[in-house]
């Protein structure tokens, strides 16, 4: 049986929200505003739904999801603003993996 993806943080352009997990509350305030610039502006940029989540292996993985009646939704300049993230945010997304390894599953030893 596999383990369900955790979400980090998302924003919702739907609801204008942003969510934090609370297992990641702990981290330092710089990361968080962060993750939640980068989430909020993503669903500026892009509409839908926005979520950076950690797979069953602890890898990073950025998702998007758009209600089906969103014709505004962005699929092409999401999949492209995701690259994007991936390229520039590259340390990041390495970082928010090792905490999650290390402090919240507390699964690997440095």
């Amino acid at each position: 049986m596999s383990k369900e993806n955790v979400v980090v943080c998302g924003a919702n352009a739907y609801e204008e929200k942003y969510y934090l997990n609370p297992a990641f509350s702990k981290m330092p305030q710089a990361i968080k505003d962060e993750l939640q610039i980068m989430c909020v502006m993503f669903t500026q940029d892009v509409g839908g739904i926005f979520l950076v989540e950690l797979d069953e292996n602890g890898n990073l993985q950025l998702r998007t999801e758009a209600a089906g009646e969103d014709f505004t939704f962005d699929e092409i300049g999401s999949a492209l603003r995701i690259k994007e993230l991936q390229r520039t945010k590259g340390e990041l997304f390495r970082s928010l993996e090792l905490y999650y390894q290390v402090i919240v599953e507390g699964t690997k030893v440095i």
